[in-house]
């Protein structure tokens, strides 16, 4: 099937999905207010085959390092498939699946699929690293920009982290774990019950951010949105806590969104 643009709507709930941009949710409109920043690198892209940033763009595999092409040099950012066009395999009113499979930087072969399921209430996004062939490290992300204000009100975040992953100056985790820190933030939280992040746009709209998964990174230093990342590890994960995809057993994790208006 193509990758032309894609439609789910549930109740008065509407979301685009973009496989030929990286794969991204282009919008999220509830009651016709757009939830998500919106531009061609915006939205919310998947972060895979890893999250955040590598130090230095190289990764080990056993004895083998691997260079990936510094695009936020001096590191590799968010993964490849951000960046290429996805394939469309299935789509009905509320739910798309799409598919990329894993190319050149990237040195091992691989499918991802991406499941986007739309409900009145929620927006639950899964995705899956398949191998058939050697096994490798990887990471699974979102990077949701959500509009930090809407209809002229602000938002809020709240959340309870176990710790906050300490940041080195080159933006990347030290290995050493802190207490929470007030925001402003560009860093990774670690929460061992799941991910529970949420956004409260006081009066209009509350929006949870959830996920089996132990990781987020909350970045809010922008003006115009703030960012929730769940993550199958933090920063530089490849390195410091690689997750196997093996032709056994693939690497999977979702995340849900789901939102109440008062």
């Amino acid at each position: 099937m193509s990758n032309e643009p894609i439609t789910l709507t549930a109740g008065d709930a509407e979301a685009t999905v973009l496989p030929g941009n990286g794969g991204r949710i282009g919008g999220l409109r509830v009651g016709g207010t757009e939830l998500l920043r919106q531009g061609e690198r915006y939205g919310c892209f998947p972060m895979v085959p890893w999250c955040g940033r590598i130090r230095d763009g190289r990764f080990s595999d056993g004895a083998v390092v691997h260079q990936m092409p510094l695009n936020s040099p001096p590191h590799a950012i968010h993964g490849t498939a951000r960046d290429a066009a996805w394939r469309t395999a299935r789509v009905t009113a509320d739910e798309a699946v799409i598919t990329y499979d894993l190319v050149d930087p990237w040195p091992y072969p691989g499918r991802v699929t991406q499941v986007v399921a739309l409900a009145e209430d929620r927006l639950t996004l899964s995705m899956s690293v398949e191998t058939y062939m050697s096994s490798f490290p990887a990471q699974i992300g979102w990077h949701p920009w959500f509009n930090r204000t809407l209809d002229g009100t602000g938002v809020e975040i709240a959340f309870d982290p176990a710790w906050q992953e300490e940041r080195g100056d080159d933006h990347l985790p030290t290995g050493n774990r802190v207490e929470p820190k007030p925001g402003p933030w560009d860093d990774c939280f670690g929460m061992p019950d799941g991910v529970d992040v949420t956004l409260t746009w006081p009066g209009l709209l509350e929006l949870k951010v959830t996920s089996r998964e132990q990781w987020a990174v909350v970045y809010d230093e922008q003006e115009a949105a703030v960012c929730v990342e769940p993550q199958t590890g933090p920063p530089n994960g490849l390195n410091t806590l690689p997750r196997l995809v093996t032709p056994l057993e693939p690497l999977e994790a979702t995340t849900t969104w789901s939102w109440r208006r008062p």
